[in-house]
């Protein structure tokens, strides 16, 4: 059975996220989504913790559902936390990167956790290292090293995977204050990563450009601070039976889960460089004879994904690892109606949209995805025709850059903008990926 799973999202406690990020409503848009397997979020900050072991029972070893609920979503306990550090001797008194750049490195990482037993632990431990219930996603101050290390002092079940890889400010290779190489990252610990996450302004094969990435699982998540976003990547898993909380870290680590679903690269804010102030968006050819400064302004650019990605890389576009997972690009629905209508995707048409096809087809998920055109035609011809688009990657995209959304074209393709079919991924449609034998 497959399971479509949203791993990293946020509580209602996180800054900057919605009110409506309760555990009910999350159990509820995951539904209308089709989203098997949904993180909790945020298990760190002690009042959201308390909700999670009020609301939630174990269905499975490691895996929970809503007390007194028929909802169909499952959650695994799941969180997001940042770590930095700055002027502060290495283990063992030997100089590190921070020691030898004199900047301060801060980034944000992923954690899943087996039980409840295990987040208690876990939370005693990181309370020393920050204040826990300032933010869903706190501040802490101590290596990344450490945080591997930690957590494995607790439970060898526990995963700790960098969230959003290249975002320029809080991401493992960002250009603003990330690395190189996982090893100058997570130094002694880097072999006890096993998986990274690509981030909304990245795919798969941007990651497949570096050798040294091969050994770890490529996985996706939203990263969502409202319900409408939950969803926008996920990690596809298939189990044979109820999956429990080691089923799930196996198929990870062992990179055999189905596929993931991605936001085209292009569309994410962070993709190109860019100066939102100045309205300044560039690839980084362009960047370059600029030498990286605003021409507008005359400061310096953000250095977006795509950026890193190529000052990184030792592959050209189009190389595929062997074993590589596969993936497939989507838009959310909710975009995808706002477009075709060219209405908000606040809308009442928009909503009322939503409801229709969850209705008749199950899932979001299944309209974007699985359901036959021919079917979304009785519904909307002009919709039908975009997610066709969409399906096979003939969608226009005007790239995002310095927090600025990318926006997709999905009836008037081919692909541009960077986009697919430029760099060569050979990856094959939707339709062709979702139906091989």
């Amino acid at each position: 059975m497959e399971y479509i799973s949203e791993l990293h999202t946020h509580s209602k406690y996180a800054a900057a996220c919605s009110e409506q990020l309760t555990l009910e409503n999350m159990a509820a848009s995951s539904e209308r989504k089709g989203i098997g397997l949904m993180g909790t979020a945020d298990f760190s900050h002690p009042l959201w913790f308390k909700e999670i072991k009020d609301k939630l029972e174990e269905d499975t070893k490691g895996v929970f559902r809503l007390k007194g609920s028929s909802s169909r979503t499952r959650f695994v306990l799941a969180s997001e936390v940042s770590v930095h550090f700055s002027d502060r001797e290495a283990p063992g008194g030997s100089a590190s990167i921070f020691d030898r750049t004199g900047a301060v490195k801060r980034w944000h990482n992923c954690l899943l956790a087996p039980s409840i037993e295990v987040v208690e632990q876990i939370n005693a431990e990181l309370g020393r290292f920050g204040n826990l219930a300032s933010d869903g996603r706190p501040q802490l101050a101590m290596r990344a090293s450490e945080l591997v290390e930690l957590m494995h002092g607790i439970s060898d079940d526990i995963m700790v995977y960098p969230a959003h890889a290249w975002t320029p400010w809080f991401g493992v290779f960002g250009s603003l204050s990330g690395f190189d190489s996982m090893e100058d990252a997570y130094e002694d610990q880097a072999k006890r990563i096993y998986a990274i996450e690509t981030g909304l302004s990245a795919d798969p094969p941007m990651f497949w450009r570096i050798s040294k990435l091969d050994r770890y699982a490529v996985i996706s998540g939203g990263d969502a601070h409202s319900l409408p976003k939950q969803g926008r990547e996920a990690t596809v898993l298939e189990f044979d039976r109820q999956p429990s909380y080691s089923d799930m870290i196996g198929q990870i680590k062992g990179k055999k889960f189905k596929y993931t679903i991605e936001f085209y690269p292009e569309e994410g804010k962070y993709h190109y460089d860019g100066h939102r102030k100045c309205n300044v968006s560039l690839s980084p050819e362009e960047s370059a004879k600029y030498n990286n400064v605003c021409p507008v302004c005359g400061k310096p650019l953000t250095l977006g994904v795509m950026n890193r990605v190529n000052e990184l890389a030792d592959r050209e576009p189009g190389n595929v690892p062997s074993g590589a997972i596969p993936f497939v690009h989507a838009v959310p629905l909710q975009e995808v109606l706002a477009f075709v209508s060219k209405k908000t995707v606040y809308s009442s048409y928009v909503r009322d949209m939503q409801a229709k096809l969850v209705e008749r087809f199950g899932s979001e998920f299944n309209v974007l995805l699985k359901a036959d055109a021919e079917s979304i035609a009785g519904v909307d011809k002009e919709l039908a025709k975009a997610i066709e688009n969409i399906r096979a990657e003939r969608v226009r995209i005007k790239p995002g850059y310095d927090g600025v959304f990318g926006i997709v074209d999905v009836l008037n393709g081919p692909a541009g903008g960077g986009g697919q079919a430029e760099q060569g991924h050979g990856q094959k449609t939707v339709t062709e990926f979702l139906q091989k034998p």
